[in-house]
């Protein structure tokens, strides 16, 4: 019988990475020209994996995001690893943005995902483990075919691959 590899298709983050991000964003912010005497928050809740930014306008809102997102990028996370869920105005003329931290394929994605697999016709399967995506296969040349359309495709989540077997 033939050897079966196999790996999985998950959005977990690294959370270390994570918290370096925006330890560096504080500390960018803090020596920027543009936000000198303004009141700025970069607040990261583990618990309820919620991001939550703070700046005295919307311009210096979107600004700061911009610098999370590069700095996220920098660390080597995707930028999908936060989705807006709000923006509201704060104490003091503030604006706050709050974030949640996306680390989970949601299962309407993780269908989406196994159908495009299937759609592809090679001799893999693909089936939804919780909440990631165990892809089996005899061959893996047909592995790393399916990890080519995954990466090349356009999903919610910030997808990787873990043990590849």
């Amino acid at each position: 019988m033939a050897k079966e590899h196999s790996f999985d298709i998950t959005a977990k983050i690294d959370v270390q990475s994570f918290k370096n991000a925006i330890n560096l964003v504080d500390r960018e912010v803090s020596n920027r020209y543009d936000f000198k005497g303004t009141t700025y928050e970069v607040n990261f809740k583990e618990k309820e994996k919620v991001l939550v930014l703070v700046a005295s306008s919307d311009n210096k809102l979107d600004a700061l995001k911009d610098i999370v997102i590069t700095k996220f990028l920098k660390q080597g996370l995707s930028s999908k690893v936060i989705d807006e869920l709000r923006v509201e105005d704060s104490s003091g003329g503030n604006k706050k943005a709050t974030y949640k931290v996306v680390d989970y394929i949601e299962s309407k994605e993780a269908k989406k995902i196994t159908a495009e697999i299937k759609k592809m016709k090679l001799k893999v399967n693909a089936q939804i483990e919780g909440d990631s995506i165990r892809v089996k296969g005899a061959k893996l040349d047909d592995l790393q075919k399916v990890m080519k359309m995954v990466r090349e495709g356009e999903w919610d989540a910030p997808l990787s691959f873990e043990n590849m077997r």
